[in-house]
């Protein structure tokens, strides 16, 4: 690829494998090179490469990570951060916009610790946690046998291990689509006419995990489903594909449709999306500093105004 290729912050965002507004943070730091065309922001492709090969550096694994994203310390995970100021690491795995808000938080009130943003799905942020690669962990896992969210899968996928949920907020799940929804695509079934093409979200991501479950319930073969294969990493990259003509429908959350033109959403189901936390971490002071954060009237405030998110139950534990 040619060195004078550019992106927008949303590709870069994509090629990186971070939110977009990780790469404005980047960007206003100094850290990552960009131009303005108007009120536009460009990033090079020379000026991406140079990025990653300045944050290059060997990880030693204390065992093999399942998903090449995750970046694991010498040790299989941190202890109380600010017992060794300045040599410890936070790992939160998570995609959603307010992660970064609490981490940017967290970096304020604990300048000595590192926190590591992943952006992956839940169940990979499970399994991530329960190998120790991983100390904070968002989820939106529905359960078709149970009607409930997380729960069941912490305890399949943490075994043996206490944990405790804290609600984040709760958020509308449903259908990207074009202006209008020119081919009316409202329900799981509608999926299956064979003229509408479909773009779909990766493997243990909390979409599709709610995308299989309810084809399973409404007995909908996933052959059925033209575009059922074709995967993309994000909200974002989903609803951009919807935006741009790429595919007629794909699954995400409320509020990143907001943020995209040319689209409307066809809202389909109301998600926990919650916080996993290993009970032995639970009462350390980093920890409880990020639920006095989650729980205060500030943070609710700045997530509320946000738009597309219900904050009425956020700190609340779960579990």
């Amino acid at each position: 690829m040619s060195d004078n290729a550019t992106y927008t912050p949303e590709e870069v965002a994509q090629k990186l494998k971070i939110s977009k507004y990780t790469v404005y943070e980047l960007i206003k730091r100094g850290e990552l090179a960009a131009y303005r065309i108007g009120r536009n922001v460009r990033v090079e492709e020379k000026d991406i490469e140079a990025y990653k090969q300045r944050n290059k550096s060997p990880v030693v694994s204390a065992e093999p990570v399942s998903s090449p994203s995750i970046r694991v310390a010498a040790e299989p995970a941190p202890t109380l951060a600010t017992d060794i100021p300045g040599h410890d690491s936070i790992v939160i795995c998570g995609q959603d916009i307010i992660l970064d808000m609490l981490t940017g938080r967290l970096t304020k009130q604990f300048p000595n610790v590192k926190f590591l943003r992943h952006n992956i799905g839940s169940i990979d942020g499970l399994m991530a946690l329960y190998k120790g690669q991983a100390n904070i962990v968002a989820a939106h896992l529905w359960d078709s046998d149970t009607d409930d969210y997380n729960i069941p899968y912490v305890r399949r996928l943490l075994p043996g291990h206490q944990a405790v949920i804290i609600n984040l907020v709760y958020r509308w799940e449903g259908f990207y689509v074009l202006k209008g929804n020119p081919k009316k695509i409202m329900t799981w079934k509608d999926l299956a006419k064979p003229d509408v093409s479909f773009i779909n979200r990766e493997h243990g991501s909390g979409a599709r995990v709610l995308l299989d479950e309810k084809l399973r319930i409404e007995s909908i073969p996933h052959n059925l489903i033209n575009g059922y294969y074709n995967e993309e990493n994000s909200h974002i990259a989903v609803a951009g594909k919807v935006a741009r003509g790429e595919a007629d429908v794909g699954l995400g959350i409320e509020k990143v449709a907001q943020q995209v033109s040319n689209l409307d959403f066809v809202p389909l189901q109301k998600e926990r999306y919650d916080l996993v936390i290993r009970q032995e971490d639970f009462d350390k002071p980093l920890f409880k500093a990020l639920l006095e954060i989650i729980q205060s009237s500030t943070f609710r405030s700045e997530v509320e105004g946000l738009g597309g998110y219900d904050v009425s139950h956020m700190g609340e534990v779960m579990e």
